[in-house]
C-alpha cells in the first residue's frame, strides 16, 4: 500500500472518540476525508458523533457552513465496534489517554488489523513518539500528529518525525493536515515537541520571578498581558488550564530533558498544586471564582505625581532617548545635569541588569533611583522597578508620574531585567536552543507558537523585535546575578548576535 492523502477517496480512522478524538474526525469529515471512528466505550461513541453533529450544525445556523456541507460531513462519518474496522484504513490516529502502557497496547492492536504499507499516528501531547514506535513491529510508520484542544478552533498541527520514522510517513501526514483545514508543522521528536517547550518559558519563568516577591500575581500578569501584548497574563492561564495539568507536564518536560536548567519548575508551582489550589476548577487558584467568574483583585490608588525635578541616566543613550520623551510628555521638569539635583527623581535604563547594580555603578543616590523598562512596554504599560534602598516617597513620584498619561504603570522589586525582558529573553532562548538542536525550521518555530499558544509573536520574532544583541546582554546579566544555567544563552543566539545576523539565518 502506498499512502497518498491527497486521493478524493482517502479512509482514515481515529482511535478513541474523547475531546481530541471527536475533535479530530470533525476537522476531517468537514475537509473531505472519509472516517471511521472507534472508541472502546460505545456510548462515548455515539456520544461523540451526536456531538460532532450539533456542533456543525450550529455552524450552519451561524452561516459558517452549508446545509449540504453539514450532512456531507456527517455522512462521511462511520462508528466502527472494533479495530478490526480499521483493516483498509490508510491512516490511523490514535487519540487515547495519555499513558504509554495503555499506548502500547493499542498500537500493538491497531498494527494488527491494518495493512503493511498503512501509517499509525499518535496524538500524544507529552509522551515520546520514538518510545511508543519502538514497541512496534514497524517503527518506521509510526509518527506523531499532535492536535490542539478544542482541535476544531486550535488550527495547529504538529507531526512529528520519531527517530525511525520514515520520511514519506511525515510527508503524508503533512498533506493530511492540510487537507483538515489545519496549519501542519513539522518537526523531529523531542520532549515537549515544540510548542509545549516555548510554553514553559512563559509561564514557569514569571512563576520564578513570583516565588522571588518581585511583584503579584495580578501585577507580573497586567505587566505581561498590557505591556508585552499577551492575551492572558501567565497565572490566568495556569488557573485555566489548571495546576494540575500545567505543573506535571513541566516537571515531565524537564525530567526528559534530564533536568535540563532551562525547563527547571517551581517548587511553588508543586506546592499549590499539592494544596488543592488548582485555579478555575476548584474555585480557586492565582485567585478566587465565584460562579465560574474570576474575582479581580482591588486596584491599588495610584499616587499623584509630587512634582520634584526628573534626573534620567544617560548610561543607555536609546533609553535616555526613549524614556526622557515620555518623562517630558508626562508633564515632569527635566533635570538636565550632568549629576542628578539633590531632589531629584532618579530614573535608569538598565538592559539585563538590576537597579541596584546600575545604582552602584553609575554612582547613583539609591534611595532616590529607581528603573524603568524601556525595551518593553513604554508606550502601551510600563514597568517601574525600584531597589532595596528605594525610599517611598520617589517610588511614589515614579508612579505617580509614569502614570500621568493614562499609558499606565507597575511596580515591581529589583530584579534584572525587570519582567518583560526577562520572560521575553526566555522565550526566545528556548526557541533558538530549538533551532539549534534541529528540532524544527526558524520559521516553523514561530508559526507554531503563534498559532498554538497564540502569543503576539513567536520566540525568534521577539528576539529580533528586542534585538538580538539586547537579549544575548539580558541573558548574560541574569547569567551574571543568579550565577543559573537556566539563562545560559543559546549557540544560536549567541553567535548570531555576536555576527549581526538575523535569528532566522540557518548556516549552509
Amino acid at each position: 500500500m502506498a499512502v497518498d492523502a491527497s486521493k478524493e477517496d482517502l479512509l482514515i480512522g481515529v482511535c478513541g472518540a474523547g475531546a481530541m478524538g471527536r475533535g479530530i474526525v470533525q476537522v476531517a469529515a468537514a475537509g473531505g476525508v472519509n472516517v471511521r471512528v472507534f472508541d472502546i466505550d460505545q456510548d462515548q461513541l455515539q456520544d461523540a458523533v451526536n456531538f460532532i453533529d450539533n456542533m456543525l450544525g450550529r455552524a450552519v445556523e451561524k452561516g459558517r457552513m452549508e446545509e449540504d456541507a453539514h450532512k456531507a460531513a456527517m455522512g462521511r462519518i462511520e462508528m466502527v465496534d472494533s479495530m478490526a474496522g480499521f483493516g483498509d484504513c490508510e491512516i490511523v490516529i490514535e487519540a487515547a489517554t495519555e499513558n504509554l502502557e495503555i499506548k502500547k497496547k493499542i498500537f500493538a492492536e491497531i498494527e494488527s488489523n491494518v495493512a503493511d504499507g498503512a501509517i499509525i499516528a499518535t496524538n500524544t501531547s507529552s509522551l515520546s513518539v520514538t518510545t511508543i514506535a519502538s514497541a512496534c513491529e514497524k517503527p518506521e510508520r509510526i509518527a506523531g500528529f499532535h492536535f490542539f484542544n478544542p482541535v476544531p478552533l486550535m488550527r495547529l498541527v504538529e507531526v512529528i518525525d520519531g527517530v525511525l520514522t520514515e520520511p514519506w510517513v511525515g510527508d503524508q501526514l503533512m498533506t493530511l493536515g492540510a487537507r483538515m483545514t489545519r496549519e501542519p508543522v513539522r518537526l523531529k521528536d523531542a520532549p515537549g515537541f515544540l510548542v509545549n517547550q516555548v510554553g514553559r518559558g512563559y509561564n514557569v519563568e514569571t512563576q520564578h520571578l513570583q516565588a522571588e516577591c518581585v511583584g503579584e500575581f495580578a501585577d507580573l500578569d497586567r505587566i505581561l498581558r498590557e505591556g508585552a501584548g499577551f492575551r492572558m497574563g501567565p497565572f490566568e492561564l495556569m488557573d485555566l488550564t489548571g495546576l494540575d495539568v500545567t505543573h506535571p507536564a513541566s516537571e515531565l518536560i524537564y525530567r526528559q530533558f534530564f533536568d535540563e536548567p532551562r525547563y527547571r519548575p517551581s517548587s511553588v508551582m508543586q506546592s499549590r498544586m499539592e494544596a488543592g489550589i488548582l485555579g478555575r476548577k476548584t474555585g480557586r487558584g492565582y485567585y478566587r471564582y465565584e460562579e465560574g467568574k474570576k474575582v479581580e483583585p482591588e486596584a491599588k490608588p495610584v499616587p499623584d505625581y509630587d512634582g520634584r525635578a526628573v534626573w534620567v541616566s544617560k548610561a543607555e543613550p536609546d533609553g535616555h532617548a526613549a524614556l526622557s520623551e515620555v518623562v517630558a510628555n508626562c508633564g515632569a521638569q527635566i533635570d538636565n545635569g550632568d549629576a542628578p539635583g539633590a531632589d531629584s527623581l532618579i530614573l535608569v535604563t538598565p538592559v539585563g541588569q538590576e537597579v541596584t547594580q546600575a545604582a552602584v555603578e553609575q554612582g547613583l543616590d539609591a534611595t532616590r533611583t529607581l528603573g524603568v523598562d524601556y525595551l518593553v512596554g513604554l508606550g502601551s504599560h510600563r514597568t517601574i522597578a525600584t531597589n532595596p534602598a528605594t525610599k517611598a516617597e520617589y517610588r511614589d513620584s515614579a508612579l505617580g508620574l509614569l502614570n500621568a498619561d493614562d499609558v499606565g504603570a507597575t511596580v515591581v522589586r529589583d530584579c534584572p531585567a525587570f519582567v518583560c525582558q526577562r520572560v521575553l529573553s526566555t522565550i526566545c532562548n528556548i526557541g533558538c536552543q530549538i533551532a539549534q538542536l534541529g528540532t524544527a525550521e526558524p520559521e516553523d518555530i514561530d508559526k507554531a507558537v503563534v498559532l498554538g499558544l497564540n502569543y503576539p509573536s513567536g520566540p525568534l520574532t521577539f528576539g529580533e523585535t528586542l534585538g538580538p544583541k539586547n537579549v544575548l546582554r539580558i541573558l548574560e546579566g541574569l547569567y551574571a546575578s543568579y550565577g543559573d544555567p537556566r539563562y545560559r544563552p543559546s549557540p544560536w543566539l549567541r553567535r548570531r548576535a555576536m555576527l549581526g545576523l538575523s535569528l532566522f539565518d540557518t548556516e549552509i
